[in-house]
């Protein structure tokens, strides 16, 4: 068994697929030790040849748990290694793409919900790579109990790993993802099999599909054994995330039936000008500032400063505790870009939270 350097930060990986395997390497590269376990042991072996992991097994030792298998097996899963490792420094987390059944599920304050929106057109650990997070949003569900220290410790690893934290709501992470990658998905898959069918009776469609419909249907590639337990468990955000869109797609059909081009022309440029708008990635390090809130030791207080910022849109880079030496109080300092640095402490004002700001 390989052996871990002295007070090297230690990690378990719970299935070592596309994401499981990026984190691990991801966290080697910034020199965590990283055991893991995949119900695929060649898969495991494959892993560990590939980098993503010094051992393969289970850790007593790992100060971070990371279960990143299918949806379906987060819950069983989770409370047999709660269970396990017993040490309150210990961090729980997931990598589920649906979080609101997960969360009610397991009560453990240890454990946090998480979602990296990141992925690749190649399946499983042949797509693994260290870099796969960088510049990508990371979910995270913190609940009431959730302590602020454990948040700040997991969202410092995420940024180890070139991701954004942001907080939501179980409930709200998924009604959002539902219309950003659930229905997406679905939405490039039938799309594909729509072409495939035509292309059946006329092979040259295929031979004509240029970089829109290439571009439309890249998500399609992705491995599908992972989209029906997400699917099922977050059918309802899904079906009022497909109604939403089959009424726009009769608007347009109506607008064509009709030969309505000023609609036509109108639905396109407020689209095209929204697709411009999306936010992009990564922020410059030298346009940062802090939010210092002083806080008091009480349930709830991560929770309700973290998802201020992601109800205002805002992403938070870093999230450091300062402890007060008398105990029961401190200040969460959560670094966001300086243009949104205002308006975040004028929010959490508020709601009764003495805040301030420091350019960095």
């Amino acid at each position: 068994m390989t052996s871990s350097a002295e007070g090297q930060p230690r990690a378990l990986i719970v299935g070592v697929g596309l994401i499981g395997g990026s984190i691990g390497l991801g966290l080697r590269e910034a020199g965590w030790f990283v055991s893991g376990i995949d119900a695929d042991g060649g898969r495991a072996q494959a892993a560990q040849a590939l980098g993503a992991l010094d051992q393969i097994g289970d850790d007593a030792d790992a100060e971070l748990v990371v279960i990143a298998t299918p949806a379906g097996a987060v819950v069983d899963l989770a409370r047999e290694l709660l269970e396990h490792h017993r040490g309150e420094h210990v961090l729980f987390t997931d990598v589920a793409g649906i979080k609101g059944s997960i969360g009610a599920s397991i009560s453990d304050a240890r454990f946090i919900g998480g979602h990296p929106m990141a992925g690749s057109e190649l399946i499983g650990l042949e797509g693994a790579r260290a870099d796969l997070f960088v510049g990508a949003t990371w979910v995270l569900t913190p609940q009431e109990a959730t302590p602020a220290t454990s948040y700040a410790r997991l969202v410092g690893i995420i940024r180890t790993l070139g991701a954004t934290a942001i907080a939501l709501p179980a409930d709200d992470h998924d009604r959002l993802v539902a219309h950003v990658s659930h229905v997406p998905h679905l939405v490039a898959a039938s799309l594909m099999n729509q072409a495939t069918e035509v292309a059946s009776d006329d092979a040259a469609l295929l031979q004509l599909a240029a970089g829109g419909f290439r571009d439309m249907t890249r998500i399609a590639a992705g491995a599908p054994g992972i989209w029906p337990d997400v699917c099922i468990e977050n059918r309802v955000a899904i079906l009022e995330a497909l109604d939403a869109l089959s009424l726009q797609l009769s608007s347009v059909r109506a607008a064509l039936e009709n030969s309505e081009r000023s609609t036509i022309l109108e639905l396109l440029a407020r689209a095209s000008e929204a697709r411009q708008a999306l936010p992009g990635k990564g922020v410059q390090a030298e346009r940062l500032s802090e939010v210092r809130v002083p806080v008091t030791d009480r349930t709830g207080v991560i929770a309700e400063v973290a998802q201020r910022a992601s109800d205002l849109g805002i992403s938070v880079v870093d999230v450091e505790i300062a402890h007060s030496a008398e105990g029961g109080s401190g200040v969460l300092i959560m670094v966001v870009p300086t243009d949104d640095a205002k308006r975040y402490a004028d929010s959490l004002r508020t709601i009764d939270y003495a805040c301030t700001v420091h350019n960095l």
